[in-house]
């Protein structure tokens, strides 16, 4: 009976160890609560924004151009404002700072709302209303990132409680995108940004009501000074560089032909306007299931070991997948291969945020992750119009669904390319990152040889 009981206990153990972060630390509990809640109403509105640009397009040649135009629109001030964004996190209180965001967000997603629900919502307002949106994000991203440390006290659960902010958001990748789908084809768009709106003030009430410990005060340069401080930090060291250089080209090529031209398919496979926001809901929700499965098993890993050969792993699967996606030409194919897709990103893209995370000094902790926003998110404006123009131009007069399907076999070379070229240098990487993780203690036993060893010359010396 004990050695059956033994293995069960063990199992329960495990499964409970993957929310340790949510468990040992209360403010990171009142923050995961309260996002799980706004993340799912963010994906109503992303999902409903991006259906309105396609649907309100009348030419069927601009279509995937304004798809293209909108994700541009949503992300470049990432790009432009990202680093300055990621300055200001580091200099100010970032509870008040999320606070503010968070409430702007909301009053965004207010708007979006009255206009679409009184049939006032044209392109140009999605467009422009996008912008507004992604301004907010180039301080919201960075600020959120960066309060983790703040929220969870001890180290040892850190990578924990950034797996499972993936977790809870690629769970709500799931959930958001397949009840847009539904919402629409009832109800319409508008409800969509209502109910997002509304889910704000669970994420706004979590923040007031955590207490936080004040961080130290340290003396303040200029807004250009600090932010040449953050670049020389990460030109000083290159595995930071290659990470954010992997992510960088999987967001201007593979991320933004997936996420863009998702209408487009669901379209295809519908056929009818109605039908094809509900396909389209439940494609971008099966990329977010695979996504889901795939945060939730890094949630698990109990070391930062090993996360170098994942990420490898998991940019050669995504890149695989999103080829195999393109040239599938049946509904059911298409959903068992995107959750592969939505896996392998993930994991490559969280794996290597909770590298950064672990390694990286405090004080820049917000301007290392800003440009880790930019490598993630700045990218996709600039691949979200290549990728809609490729599209116009590869479909050669045919259907759009041609030409996306080629779009994305393109990325996912680009994407495989470099894959490869991570491989070979991973050495390299694991060579520069050991000693850092040796002063962490992340490797203890080897720390302690060394400090064995430093005992033994001292006193060899000594005699």
């Amino acid at each position: 009976m004990e050695s059956d009981a033994a293995p069960s206990t063990a199992r329960q153990s495990a499964f409970w160890d993957i929310f340790r972060a949510i468990r040992n630390h209360r403010n990171y509990r009142l923050f995961f609560g309260g996002q799980l809640i706004s993340v799912i109403g963010t994906f109503l509105t992303n999902t409903a924004t991006m259906w309105l640009a396609y649907s309100l397009t009348k030419s069927a040649s601009e279509k995937t151009f304004v798809l293209g135009l909108t994700q541009f629109a949503s992300t470049i001030p990432m790009f432009l404002l990202g680093p300055f964004g990621g300055v200001w996190v580091d200099r100010l209180n970032r509870q008040k700072l999320l606070v503010i965001t968070q409430t702007l967000s909301m009053l965004q997603s207010f708007a979006l709302a009255i206009l679409a629900l009184g049939h006032w919502i044209t392109v140009p307002q999605v467009i422009v209303l996008a912008l507004v949106q992604g301004i907010i994000n180039a301080i919201d991203i960075p600020g959120r990132q960066a309060f983790l440390v703040e929220m969870v006290t001890d180290r040892d659960d850190l990578a924990n409680a950034i797996a499972l902010n993936s977790t809870m958001v690629h769970g709500a990748r799931l959930i958001g995108p397949a009840a847009a789908g539904l919402l629409i084809a009832s109800v319409g768009a508008g409800w969509c940004f209502m109910l997002d709106g509304i889910s704000y003030l669970a994420v706004i009430a979590a923040l007031i009501a955590m207490h936080i410990q004040p961080r130290p005060r340290r003396p303040r340069a200029s807004v250009l000074a600090e932010l040449r401080d953050g670049i020389d930090y990460l030109r000083r060291f290159p595995p930071a560089r290659v990470l954010m250089l992997l992510i960088a080209v999987f967001s201007l090529s593979g991320i933004p032909a997936m996420i863009v031209l998702m209408p487009i398919f669901g379209s295809y496979y519908g056929g009818s306007p109605a039908q094809g926001a509900r396909i389209y809901g439940f494609l971008t929700g099966a990329l977010g299931l695979g996504a889901l499965a795939g945060a939730i098993r890094l949630a698990g890993r109990k070391t930062v070991l090993g996360l170098g050969r994942l990420i490898g792993i998991c940019s050669v699967m995504y890149a695989l997948a999103i080829a195999a996606f393109a040239i599938s030409n049946q509904l059911w194919l298409a959903l068992l291969i995107i959750p592969i897709a939505g896996w392998g990103m993930i994991t490559s893209t969280a794996a290597s945020n909770t590298i950064l995370q672990t390694v990286v000094e405090d004080d820049k902790r917000g301007r290392v992750m800003s440009f880790f926003a930019i490598a993630f998110l700045g990218m996709i404006p600039f691949g979200a119009l290549i990728a809609g123009k490729l599209a116009q131009v590869l479909s050669m007069g045919g259907p759009p669904v041609v030409g996306a399907s080629r779009a994305i076999l393109l990325a996912a070379f680009v994407c495989l390319l470099a894959s490869i070229r991570y491989w070979m240098i991973l050495p390299d990487i694991r060579r520069m990152i050991r000693p850092i993780y040796i002063e962490k203690g992340i490797l203890p036993q080897l720390a302690e040889g060394l400090q064995a060893a430093e005992a033994t010359a001292a006193a060899g010396e000594g005699s």
